[in-house]
């Protein structure tokens, strides 16, 4: 019975030769999509006479799909292949799976069955339970291989209808993964399976038997990488857990769990990204940062930012993603709105000054200042930058990497810069009271100087600029503006759907302020383009507060947070909120992801729209 799970194909040769006459055609797909009046008889007449002569192995629902004709259901949509596989699942009732990797356990369906076997009945196994597999095909009338299957499984056999061209790449997809992820655990059999294990420090001394550069740990690598750009992924996590490391993916801000890898072929997978990004591939005792440059599938330069960690289970790996493509975007598709563009303008447009941009790590402040940069860096004048690390490598710019071991830090860094002839300078985080003094000494000698911080709005950069030490004439001669910033959740274009908002949410939102509710708001519902998430990206909301006299004159070495939060509200500074209800009155996203991620507005009596 092994011998027939692992390759099903064997019992199955004596499979009757009429099997072959039992897969769909498109003349009979054809004439049920005319029945269901989802074609024309024309169109269907005209393309069977067209593929008459070439029909090949193409599947029927593909060719179909191909020639992009107008649903009449939804004149607005096409006839794709996930509308036509849906159609088809209908026709033969059997329920319609739209094949998602993340939720499908790899490891356990690749058992199932061979890649022969799958592929010879265009088969693919999506599931598996203590008493049912489950099976997708995109052939319904082909069943010889079910009876089979079942008798070698002894599991019931539950058949869904999937993309034909899901199937066709999954099944490659799938098994040459587990196929990887097998051969390489084989060949550390016996080693020790948690090398730096913190539960294990005695058992350091045991070195796995698995290569970095071992071909299988190089498919897998390979695969982890072209999967997370598939998936529009920021960040890849490589988490060791005591039995199994966990592959996780950060998509629109959300994790996702992707694949459980068997704890030496994550570590030999980390140690192959390390050799890669240039790391001591040795060192897992100490955090180490690294990068490495690759190109999507599609032919587009990423950079991948390293970052390793001890940990109780091994070393964690996190990598962000930056696509060089966001640097090109257009402030408008950053979230800018035009009153948000136009301050924006002001600020950057000064000769020199510094320009403050606040908030958490992974809110955009990055993208924002990197567009703004490249927006600047005219032949004329001389960009330069000190980062922790370098975020990304940009050629209009000159940028400097802080390296603490050798006393390179950020204030250090401005100093250098000084003396380069700059005209703009980027410090990639203002942390202490040293690089705040270098970055006003630039701001005073004639630079435009933009910087981060963290702090929660954008009144409140003020006051951590004093807590730094910083006196606040030298605030007041230098600051000219301060933007916080956050990203929320864009609507699915596909799948959103218009809903009444609720007055008591839209109150929530916006108190205490009085902002008009919008007559109609949207709801995330969920499809195949945005994996049912209801999202699709993300933008930015921004609190811009440009220092205008008022504003600098409550500036002071006591200056009362509540008063400069009041004051700037009152002179037009829009709180993220509002601008997140905005984006809300505008369709864009919904008032629970603006109240996930912006902080609520100062409870203020006076505060009105």
């Amino acid at each position: 019975m092994a011998e027939s799970a692992t390759n099903p194909a064997k019992p199955a040769a004596a499979a009757p030769a009429k099997q072959a006459s039992r897969r769909l055609t498109l003349e009979r797909v054809l004439a049920d999509l005319v029945a269901d009046k989802l074609i024309t008889k024309d169109d269907a007449d005209k393309l069977s006479k067209d593929r008459r002569v070439s029909h090949g192995e193409q599947h029927p629902l593909v060719i179909i799909s191909e020639q992009k004709f107008k649903d009449p259901r939804h004149p607005k949509k096409l006839l794709n292949l996930d509308v036509l596989t849906e159609w088809l699942a209908g026709k033969v009732g059997l329920p319609y799976m739209h094949v998602d990797p993340f939720k499908i356990d790899f490891a356990a369906v690749t058992k199932l069955m061979s890649t022969a076997y799958a592929q010879r009945y265009r088969i693919l196994p999506v599931g598996v339970t203590a008493r049912e597999a489950i099976i997708a095909t995109c052939e319904p009338y082909v069943r010889d291989w079910e009876e089979n299957l079942q008798q070698v499984l002894r599991l019931e056999i539950k058949r869904v209808i999937a993309n034909p061209l899901d199937i066709q790449n999954y099944i490659v997809e799938f098994f040459n993964l587990a196929k990887s992820v097998k051969g390489a655990s084989e060949k550390d059999k016996g080693a020790y399976s948690s090398i730096g294990n913190f539960e294990q420090l005695v058992q350091l001394g045991k070195s796995g038997k698995l290569d970095a550069n071992d071909q299988h740990v190089v498919v897998i690598c390979d695969w982890l990488f072209t999967y997370a750009f598939e998936q529009r992924a920021s960040d890849i996590h490589l988490e060791p857990r005591r039995d199994a490391g966990n592959v996780r993916f950060r998509i629109d801000g959300v994790l996702h769990d992707v694949y459980q890898i068997p704890t030496p072929v994550m570590a030999a997978m980390t140690s192959r990204i390390k050799l890669l990004g240039r790391m001591d591939v040795i060192e897992k005792r100490r955090p180490q940062d690294g990068r490495i440059k690759t190109a999507t599938p599609e032919g587009g330069e990423v950079e991948l930012r390293l970052s390793t960690m001890p940990t109780a289970f091994g070393e964690k790996l996190v990598m962000r993603i930056f696509n060089p493509d966001v640097l090109v975007k257009d402030f408008s598709e950053l979230g800018f709105s035009d009153d948000d563009l136009k301050k924006w303008n002001s600020m950057i447009s000064r000769p020199h000054g510094i320009i403050l941009v606040t908030g958490p790590t992974g809110s955009g402040k990055t993208t924002t200042l990197y567009s703004t940069m490249k927006f600047l860096a005219t032949p004329e004048v001389n960009v330069c930058t000190v980062e922790d690390p370098i975020e990304m490598v940009e050629p209009l710019f000159n940028q400097m990497q802080v390296q603490h071991n050798i006393g390179v830090d950020f204030a250090s860094g401005i100093r250098t810069l000084m003396r380069q002839d700059p005209d703009i300078i980027m410090v990639g985080e203002i942390r202490d009271l040293e690089t705040a003094e270098m970055a006003i000494q630039a701001a005073l000698t004639g630079h435009l100087v933009l910087s981060t911080l963290h702090t929660n709005d954008a009144p409140a950069a003020i006051t951590r600029m004093l807590d730094l030490g910083v006196p606040s004439y030298l605030l007041t001669t230098t600051v000219l503006g301060v933007m916080a910033q956050r990203l929320v959740r864009v609507l699915c274009p596909q799948c959103k759907e218009k809903h009444a908002l609720d007055d008591s949410a839209w109150e929530l939102l916006v108190s205490p302020w009085k902002a008009q509710k919008p007559e109609t708001a949207y709801i995330a519902k969920g499809c195949l383009d945005c994996r049912m998430t209801g999202y699709m990206g993300r933008i930015g909301i921004y609190e811009m507060m440009v220092l205008n006299s008022e504003i600098r004159n409550l500036i002071t070495d006591t200056t009362d947070m509540d008063k400069l939060r009041e004051l700037a509200y009152r002179e037009g500074v829009k709180p993220l909120r509002i601008s997140g209800a905005m984006k809300v009155a505008a369709g864009i996203t919904t008032v629970d992801e603006v109240m996930k991620v912006a902080p609520p507005m100062q409870d203020r009596r006076n505060m009105q729209r």
